[in-house]
């Protein structure tokens, strides 16, 4: 197939882009540098810096202690509720709370309990890491008594849908797994896998992570038990933002956290000595919120639902379609392999480009080429296509800086030890 592969073919696509307007809501510090990691930190919309300073001058600063009782207490579900719209859930079902590590412990420890009879774990290699480690650990707390079972991908960047759905039995108490993979893009199918767990009576736990923001989740419709994601990435929430988690409104009752804190109790300024699990989702807060950080996430989901996650997913597939065809076209023929799936329906946001030699690339690309894409292992270079702000330009500059670098062998001029963060 031919395609245009002209700079000014790209040029025309943003003049078109009905979404090119958002680009200006967000901080751009500079100018020609192309940013490709949206799906790992999000960029600073400019209504977050002046909402934080209004927290810290106004709420912080003049109203002290009183800012408690006038918004920072209902903070945490008031936030859920907004991000609840973004996946696809009812009210009362979605809080924000601690990291998504610590999120998915108490849903996974959560679900557990409710299967105390059964010992099968289902997950995948292609889970990410931390949640494997989750997972482990909360295994090791239950005394070991937990088998988990991680699916290996048959091409290195999808489980096959049949090969969950088969690992699915009698004894499965928990299938858990990312909604889109975070080295691949691949995107699972939620709604068929949650049915069919549910048809082994097992319970499923999704991890939103690479999902929420830029790809349709519907939790209530895929009759989802348990999910949690962070809120740093498409929700553009700020570096270490608090995550959020939902639990399915039927459960709430009889679903307990691990964590027993005061946040999460029925009356918290009785200071009773005894717990007392609050009614509905609160009974999933632990500690004192970071009020700051929950309250700066706002104005990066207040633009993603001012766009509507439809009008996202579309301009998400223009741009990952139009990076792979120039990937076809520019990147193959230099020894690259794609690492995402084609298919439209089985990728998120971000798309992998692979290379035996992708560490030094992804270094050579960073520091000398203006391009910020990130490196996972082995060999995967991520381009995260962020819709509110990454334009059809900048996937053309991707493309062809990556080319530079490969013909200009800029990457020999760097070592293969990797740097502690990649």
């Amino acid at each position: 197939m031919n395609i245009d592969i002209s700079r000014d073919y790209a040029c025309k696509l943003d003049e078109k882009d009905e979404l090119a307007s958002y680009r200006a809501k967000f901080f751009h510090a500079e100018d020609g540098m192309v940013y490709m990691d949206g799906n790992s930190l999000g960029r600073l919309p400019g209504q977050t810096a002046e909402r934080v300073e209004q927290i810290v001058k106004d709420e912080w600063g003049a109203k002290l202690i009183r800012s408690w009782g006038l918004n920072w207490f209902q903070a945490p579900l008031q936030v859920g509720e907004k991000i609840a719209q973004l996946v696809g859930a009812a009210p009362g079902q979605v809080a924000v709370s601690d990291s998504t590590t610590i999120n998915l412990y108490k849903l996974a420890m959560s679900a557990l309990m409710l299967r105390p009879e059964r010992k099968k774990i289902v997950t995948d290699t292609l889970n990410f890491p931390s949640d494997l480690y989750m997972l482990q650990g909360c295994a090791h707390v239950l005394g070991g008594k937990h088998h988990i079972q991680m699916l290996e991908p048959a091409d290195g960047m999808r489980v096959d849908t049949r090969a969950v759905l088969g690992a699915i039995d009698s004894d499965t108490a928990l299938v858990t797994l990312s909604h889109v993979v975070f080295k691949s893009g691949y995107m699972y199918d939620a709604k068929t896998i949650t049915e069919f767990a549910h048809q082994k009576g097992a319970l499923v736990l999704w991890d939103l992570s690479h999902a929420v923001g830029s790809v349709p989740v519907e939790l209530d419709a895929w009759g989802a038990d348990f999910a949690a994601g962070c809120t740093y990435k498409y929700l553009n929430g700020g570096p270490g933002a608090p995550a959020f988690l939902y639990v399915r409104r039927d459960l709430q009752k009889e679903a307990l956290s691990p964590i027993w804190g005061w946040f999460g109790q029925r009356a918290p300024f009785s200071f009773e000595l005894e717990y007392a699990p609050a009614e509905g989702i609160q009974r999933f807060l632990s500690g004192t919120p970071p009020v700051l950080s929950v309250l700066a996430m706002e104005p990066g989901v207040d633009l993603l639902l001012e766009v509507g996650i439809p009008r996202l997913r579309q301009k998400s597939i223009q741009l990952t379609t139009y990076l792979i065809d120039l990937f076809d076209a520019v990147l193959a023929p230099l020894g690259f392999t794609l690492g995402t799936p084609r298919e439209v329906e089985q990728r998120g946001s971000h798309v992998s480009l692979r290379h035996p030699d992708g560490y030094r690339i992804n270094r050579a690309l960073i520091e000398e080429m203006n391009v910020i894409p990130d490196f996972r292992e082995p060999d995967n270079i991520r381009l995260g296509l962020t819709p509110m702000y990454t334009s059809f330009q900048d996937v053309w500059e991707s493309v062809d800086r990556i080319r530079r670098v490969i013909s200009e062998k800029r990457h020999l001029r760097f070592p293969e030890t990797r740097l502690t963060v990649t």
